[in-house]
């Protein structure tokens, strides 16, 4: 049998012409932690053979792509189980909405009630599966084969979503008798997806999922209720607009009544806005409002129009720029490689701060400081400022949930607004959209427009921007007296025009590549649209340009 030189993980190994990424895990001993692979920086299933000289590179549940890859076995895994305990008599379609913590939150509709003893029925039957290892069997076949299979069985997200493919063929999985559609890899086997919960919430449930990265993946799950109310808020709207999946947006379009969905959509969020702002003035104590979210969320913006709607109810808004309370540079903290961690809130001079906070808020005059970015110190060169008893400070970063950053200030004179984009669209019944990939591609055309960052450098950068936002923005988040979803249902359709050309920019063998291409294939599902007829004053504006908000 003929033999070639390969690297895995690092290490330079012979190996028979032909052998699967499956066989070369089990030799290594980590099959049961090994959910997909990489080779020459591209995504792979267990089952690809490997037939000439690669670079071969294990991921697991540890890795963004390998926890992806075990959240659609075990999506397709707890499907199988639902038919298999529930008569089909008693319901039409499970739904996987979105992620809610460390879990994704499920319904089922057709009036079937959900129970624990139905859930745990369930879950043990999902546990035999696990138990007896059975492989995810692939198929590819024709389109329309798939459209017909689908549509027989009610999927109608599904037989939709392939409508607008452009491929000849489309890639089926199948678990037993099961056969689904997954928009991304899939595990080897069930024997790997040994980890899970379901868990009875509010009218549906829970997919729980191992704490990642903590010790023994621990099963612990406690649900953002506030985010999970905002989420539900976003489902109406969805039900409003009457676009619940891709397919249906692609229809919309194709059908010209894109224009009244944008309206529609800009309506319900200045609404929202609106109601937000209503609420800040409620309380005539509150003088201060915070405003925090992970990047790409559309802070400013949204900062901006609740400014204007705050205006109509009589007060003047007034900004407070906290990125000029950085410490001296000397004194910044550092994260564990020696870097400035600007994004740590000690990198933040509190003290002072707070201090300035009570001063304005008691009606005395205030120097503000700015910070000079290029000396790494604070200078004293603005004009003394004073404000008025119909002021509200305005203050907008990543810390404003925390309440060490404005611990000097009651309570009732403050009000915590926690903004991301949380996208409540799914590609189909089973295949939710990552907040984390909409906010990224956002991202990647505000960066190259404004700062003329490739996309690989807004790729590459993704990791650490993640790891800041889960240290110091989302561990806040229940802590908001309000949630503001920035998510535009057609998002996608707008960006697809801009983002495409700097995602395929991304050069093959980079690290950055396989990112590069799983976005293109998740923008492959959608039509592009005219980003022209996107209103003005939309947050969308804020990435793609030519708003009236910003320059």
């Amino acid at each position: 049998m003929e033999e070639i030189q390969v690297v895995v993980e690092e290490k330079e190994i012979t190996v028979e012409k032909g052998i699967t990424l499956y066989d070369l895990v089990k030799r290594s001993g980590e099959k049961d932690r090994v959910l997909v692979a990489k080779v020459n920086g591209v995504m792979r299933e267990l089952t690809q053979t490997v037939d000439a000289p690669c670079e071969i590179e294990y991921l697991t549940y540890d890795d963004t792509e390998g926890r992806r890859t075990y959240v659609r076995g075990l999506i397709m895994m707890m499907l199988r189980a639902f038919y298999k305990e529930v008569p089909s008599d008693q319901f039409d379609n499970i739904t996987v909405h979105y992620a809610l913590d460390n879990g994704y939150y499920c319904t089922v509709s057709g009036g079937m009630r959900i129970t624990e003893a139905k859930l745990e029925k369930i879950a043990k039957r999902m546990r035999s599966y696990v138990e007896a290892d059975e492989r995810f069997e692939k198929k590819s076949v024709d389109v329309a084969d798939g459209i017909q299979y689908f549509e027989e069985r009610g999927m109608f997200a599904k037989s939709k979503l392939l409508k607008y493919r452009r491929v000849s063929n489309v890639n089926l999985y199948s678990l037993g008798k099961v056969v689904d559609y997954f928009y991304g890899e899939m595990p080897y086997s069930t024997g790997v997806l040994k980890k899970f919960d379901l868990v009875k919430y509010d009218k549906g449930f829970v997919l729980v999922l191992p704490q990642r990265k903590k010790k023994n993946y621990r099963m612990d799950y406690h649900p953002s209720h506030k985010l999970h109310r905002e989420l539900k808020r976003s489902e109406e709207w969805i039900d409003t607009l009457k676009v619940a999946n891709v397919g249906d947006l692609n229809d919309v379009i194709c059908h010209g009544s894109l224009r009244q969905l944008m309206l529609v959509q800009e309506a319900l969020q200045e609404k929202r806005i609106g109601d937000l702002a209503d609420r800040v003035v409620k309380n005539p104590k509150t003088r201060l409002v915070t405003i925090a979210g992970p990047s790409s969320s559309g802070k400013t913006t949204f900062s901006y129009r609740l400014s204007a709607q705050l205006a109509t109810l009589g007060k003047r808004p007034h900004p407070i720029a906290m990125d000029d309370y950085f410490v001296n540079r000397v004194d910044t903290p550092r994260d564990e490689e020696g870097n400035y961690d600007y994004e740590n809130i000690s990198a933040l001079d509190t003290a002072l701060f707070n201090e300035h906070l009570q001063r304005l808020l008691s009606g005395d005059e205030v120097q503000l400081p700015t910070y000079n970015f290029i000396t790494g110190k604070r200078q004293y060169d603005k004009p003394p400022i004073r404000i008025g008893e119909d002021e509200i400070l305005i203050v907008e970063g990543i810390h404003g949930l925390n309440e060490k950053l404005t611990s000097k200030i009651p309570k009732d004179q403050k009000f915590k607004i926690y903004i991301s984009a949380l996208t409540a669209l799914n590609i189909d019944e089973h295949n939710y959209i990552s907040t984390s990939d909409s906010r990224l591609l956002r991202r990647i055309v505000r960066d190259a427009r404004t700062r003329g960052h490739s996309a690989a450098h807004s790729i590459s950068m993704w990791e650490a921007v993640r790891r800041g936002e889960k240290k110091n923005i989302f561990p806040y988040q229940e802590e908001a007296d309000a949630m503001f979803n920035s998510s535009i249902i057609y998002e996608a359709a707008a960006l697809k025009t801009y983002v495409e050309p700097l995602l395929f920019a991304v050069e093959r063998g980079t690290k950055e590549y396989s990112v590069a291409q799983k976005l293109l294939k998740f923008l492959d599902y959608f039509l592009s649209i005219d980003s022209t007829e996107v209103p003005l004053n939309s947050i969308l504006r804020e990435f793609i340009g030519g708003g009236i908000l910003l320059n």
